[in-house]
């Protein structure tokens, strides 16, 4: 049996709502002629186990990761279009957060600051913020500390309770935070945005078959117009779908390469 996953914004409030829109996007495999179509999501500690295992026909990843680390891996089937602000069709941004309580009216102000960050290997809590202050560090230190806490959520926490002075989110997890955990956002405040880039993509194995991959395609689209699932995809901010191929994703990689060429090869 293969196995699907759909981790990137799979909040415990919204479990019910993922659930259900994987049974109504696996029903759609089905009629696209995909045969064992898992009934159930994988969900694991580690996302990248998913992303690796030879026996995954679908999920969700950052475009970091897909271009930098999972480029011979994985291969974009779709992207998600979301109802947040920071969204543009499928590309997405990231909102730099602070306390309610600082002062400063732009990031420079932040200079010798303590940074949050979900991971290294996020796009949107770390490579967008990368580039954002890699003008201003002129490859030096910016920040005093940088402190990895492992999701969006615990970085906001961080925030809120004044262990750190900024950090970059999602604007789609924000958007969700502030519907069903606002306490998440409290004392705090969004200082700025970052530029957009292509949202995070549905992906399957990179050595899955052309056919394979456009029946993948036709069944996710065809979940996007079903309409017994209107409310599910309201509930998970999903407005539509578009099609991008790798190729899209590779402005990420350019975000990259121009904080290394200032001289700042790490978010420091």
């Amino acid at each position: 049996m293969m196995i699907a996953s759909l981790p990137m914004y799979d909040l415990p409030e919204l479990r019910t709502a993922t659930d259900a829109w994987w049974s109504g996007m696996a029903a759609a495999l089905r009629r696209a002629g995909i045969d064992a179509v898992p009934a159930q999501l994988t969900r694991v500690d580690h996302v990248a186990a998913v992303w690796r295992d030879p026996n995954l026909l679908l999920s969700q990843t950052c475009g970091y990761p897909l271009v930098r680390d999972m480029a011979d891996i994985l291969q974009p089937v779709a992207t998600p279009i979301y109802d947040a602000p920071g969204c543009d069709g499928p590309n997405y941004s990231s909102v730099i957060v602070v306390s309610a309580e600082q002062s400063a009216d732009d990031i420079s102000a932040l200079r010798g600051g303590v940074c949050a960050v979900n991971h290294r290997g996020s796009q949107s809590g770390y490579n967008c913020l990368r580039a954002l202050v890699s003008p201003l560090a002129e490859g030096k230190p910016f920040f005093a500390r940088v402190i990895e806490t492992g999701s969006h959520a615990r970085s906001l926490e961080t925030i809120s309770r004044g262990q750190a002075d900024v950090c970059a989110i999602d604007c789609v997890t924000h958007t969700l935070l502030a519907r069903h955990r606002p306490q998440a956002l409290a004392n705090t405040r969004i200082l700025a945005h970052t530029s957009h880039t292509p949202g995070l993509p549905y992906v399957t194995q990179a050595a899955a078959s052309l056919d394979l991959v456009y029946r993948l395609r036709e069944g996710v689209m065809a979940a996007f117009t079903d309409p017994s699932l209107t409310n599910v995809r309201a509930a998970l901010l999903l407005v539509g779908v578009e099609v991008l191929d790798v190729r899209s994703y590779k402005g990420i990689l350019a975000m990259e390469a121009a904080a290394q060429a200032q001289g700042y090869k790490e978010l420091r």
